[in-house]
């Protein structure tokens, strides 16, 4: 089937249950991003910043990039002037980059805390603690580039759907309880990031209102040879 009609169809799958759809570009062309753009599409995730960095010029300007792969510190000055929505922060001292690099530019970038939910260790993340230490520090409370607006996970890769469920679960608990403690004058804080091309079901009936679609839309690589 054509991106055309793999957007579609998820877009009218999800129309009532309003999550937003990120489609997932990593690894793919100029020209089938500009397909999933020409039908509608307008928020793209990409893993790797020189990726982002080469297709963000070759695209057209309204698109929101998001970052959803694992942001080394040292990369964030590339990203700083253009980036929409930075998923993946999983440290304090990162957090710390993107605001120092946020203020060079004027700008506040939206960012999400990546929470480690999986079994697999090789998945970053923060433990429940260190992201309950990271709200209380006082190097948090100063910074004026950085806007904290919710939670991003990933499931383990497993045909298990009760242990995704159990970690999706677990997610949206520790969102609301974060929501409740740390952030409830806060109305920018309700994005929960979970679900991809596939575990997105199940992740949106456990109360995710952001999805990360790559195959679901694109095709596996396989079928692009």
């Amino acid at each position: 089937m054509s991106i055309e009609t793999n957007l579609l169809e998820i877009k009218n799958e999800i129309e009532q249950v309003q999550v937003t759809l990120v489609a997932v570009s990593k690894t793919k062309s100029v020209e089938e991003i500009k397909e999933a753009y020409d039908a509608g599409q307008r928020i793209f995730g990409e893993n790797q910043v020189q990726e982002l960095v080469e297709k963000h010029p070759a695209l057209p300007q309204d698109i929101f990039w998001h970052m959803i792969g694992h942001l080394q510190t040292n990369k964030v000055k590339y990203i700083a002037p253009f980036v929409h929505l930075i998923q993946s922060v999983d440290s304090l001292k990162l957090l710390k980059e993107i605001d120092k690099n946020a203020k060079k530019h004027n700008r506040v970038i939206d960012c999400l805390l990546q929470i480690h939910i999986a079994e697999e260790e090789s998945k970053f993340g923060l433990s429940h603690e260190e992201v309950i230490e990271l709200l209380r520090s006082g190097d948090y409370q100063q910074m004026q580039n950085i806007r904290i607006v919710g939670l991003m996970g990933i499931a383990t890769n497993t045909e298990n759907g009760k242990v995704i469920k159990e970690e999706f679960y677990e997610l949206k608990t520790f969102f609301d309880g974060l929501k409740i403690s740390f952030f409830k004058e806060k109305d920018y804080f309700n994005i929960l990031s979970m679900g991809m091309s596939s575990d997105y079901r199940l992740a949106i009936t456990q109360g995710s209102n952001m999805i990360r679609l790559g195959s679901g839309i694109f095709g596996s690589r396989a079928n692009k040879q």
